[in-house]
């Protein structure tokens, strides 16, 4: 079958590669008829998660039939229409039995790795590297889920594949970082990125009840797609000052929720942001976290920072201080998709929750380089490529 490729840093081709077999009684085969970029895939084509290796199939957010399924799947036939959690969990640790599903002590088959770097491992997850597993990813013709019944969700009739497909991965995420930083009726909340995540993390603080919600970005494209699509507040942070914006907003004291939704490359107005990528190229440090720094700085006394951009080692110039001293509550997680799927279908369904805008580009998987290519600079407006691997 195809597949997309990483064939070494920033280094990406589509080639012929093994099908995918069941190997074992609880899985399923799928043919993927939807798959489409993430930012967290930059890191990996960058190469700043250093657990890569030439010829792994990239991708984790898909949509697909099931063309076959392992003795033990009870909930899923062939033929059946799904959306695969991106985030590979057994539902039967203990950490699936808390719904920290992204946790699970089953998901990850190389769990040495990330014991090492971050004490602990967290679940699996698909194309992303051998830290999470080495499970081959969604860019390609056909995938094989593990654990199907408990990350495979069956699509409505009335949901559109394109709308879908971002219930694999960013919809759940934003949900989540709204969920679990608390947001409520009334709330002001903040949101830094207005990528696909951030405008996930907008739309569900708004079905949450908060009274404002402001998404931060540079990109005017991305900020009219949040205002349009989401009804949502907007700042420019090269053309505003962000710090004043939202004191103005929100009574002067800053807003209750802060959501980062960047990650380890985020990009800034100021000097901090060469400094950032000068030691991040010399790998002095790890990842950039300018926007976390932003969303500590800026949330009020007493509010709740929540992180969604993925990170992946050490930072400089945390402000722990901020943080303490400000009584802040900072929580971060990969997404705990199955908790969050089968809901969030039902508000597709409803059309609560609109997603196509976010698939601004759809082309054969042959043509899966040149999407990464625009995505990752932005070209022609790109905030997602999706791909369709098998009509």
């Amino acid at each position: 079958m195809k597949a997309l490729v990483w064939e070494g840093a920033n280094e990406l081709a589509v080639r012929q590669v093994p099908d995918p077999q069941i190997r074992n009684e609880q899985d399923a085969i799928v043919r993927v008829r939807r798959t489409v970029t993430c930012g967290s895939d930059l890191h990996l084509l960058g190469g700043y998660v250093p657990f890569m290796e030439r010829g792994d199939v990239l991708g984790h957010e898909f949509l697909g039939d099931i063309v076959e399924v392992g003795p033990q799947v009870r909930n899923h036939k062939v033929g059946d229409r799904v959306v695969v959690c991106s985030f590979i969990s057994c539902g039967k640790c203990w950490y699936c039995q808390q719904q920290q599903f992204s946790l699970c002590d089953n998901g990850n088959t190389n769990p040495m790795i990330t014991e090492n770097v971050w004490g602990s491992a967290p679940g699996g997850c698909y194309g992303y590297s051998h830290a999470l597993g080495g499970f081959a990813g969604s860019h390609a013709e056909y995938i094989r889920v593990p654990y199907a019944d408990q990350g495979a969700f069956t699509v409505p009739d009335a949901v559109s594949d394109e709308r879908a497909l971002f219930a694999s991965d960013s919809a759940p995420t934003g949900w989540m970082g709204a969920d679990l930083a608390g947001v409520k009726p009334g709330d002001v909340v903040a949101v830094w990125g207005a990528g696909a995540v951030g405008q996930m993390a907008a739309r569900a603080s708004v079905l949450l009840g908060a009274d404002r919600v402001i998404v931060i970005d540079r990109l005017d494209n991305r900020l009219e797609m949040a205002q349009t699509h989401l009804g949502v507040e907007t700042l420019n942070y090269e053309q505003q000052d962000i710090g004043a914006e939202l004191l103005e907003r929100s009574g002067g004291r800053g807003p209750d929720v802060c959501i980062e939704a960047v990650g380890m490359e985020s990009h800034s107005g100021g000097p901090q942001l060469w400094y950032d990528q000068i030691k991040q190229q010399l790998r002095i440090e790890s990842d950039r976290p300018v926007a976390a720094r932003e969303a500590i700085y800026n949330c009020r006394k007493g509010g709740s920072v929540f992180v969604l951009g993925v990170f992946a080692g050490m930072v400089d110039k945390f402000p722990l201080g901020a943080l303490m001293n400000k009584g802040l509550t900072l929580r971060g997680a990969q997404q705990h998709g199955q908790r969050y799927i089968p809901m969030l279908l039902e508000r597709m369904a409803r059309g609560e929750l609109v997603t196509e805008h976010l698939a601004t580009h759809t082309m054969p998987l042959d043509e899966a380089p040149r999407g990464y290519e625009m995505f990752k600079q932005k070209i022609d407006g790109c905030v997602r490529a999706v791909f369709q691997p098998t009509s």
